[in-house]
């Protein structure tokens, strides 16, 4: 009998198989994203010194006021749109996405659809 993974299992899997083959530099820094049921979370980090240079969340009051619901689709586009400025006033221009695993439609792509859109480029 064959068994079913767990879906966070295989996600969580995926990012680590795709994290061994980008990371974030001083020059292009990674843009990170992540959803739970409730909320999605967006950050640009320079690995080579493990810090991160950018963050956003839908849990901030100022995006959370914004925006209906905290993880639907225009959620997700107003978030990248929220990223992409915050990114532009660090003089962060290019970055390398990294969609966590998840996969690259609804969500993931409309947040990183409205990033491209404020001008980062990845």
């Amino acid at each position: 009998m064959v068994s079913k993974k767990v879906r966070t299992e295989v996600r969580r899997k995926k990012h680590l198989r795709l994290r061994n083959r980008f990371a974030g530099t001083a020059e292009r820094p990674r843009l990170s994203v992540f959803r739970s049921n409730n909320h999605m979370y967006a950050q640009i980090i320079d690995d080579t010194v493990g810090k991160t240079l950018v963050a956003a969340s839908t849990l901030e009051k100022d995006v959370k006021a914004e925006i209906e619901k905290t993880n639907n689709v225009d959620a997700a586009a107003y978030l990248g749109k929220v990223i992409a400025k915050k990114a532009m006033d660090k003089g962060i221009k290019t970055v390398v996405f990294d969609r966590g695993g998840f996969i690259y439609q609804g969500k993931i792509k409309a947040l990183a659809d409205a990033a491209r859109e404020e001008g980062l480029e990845f």
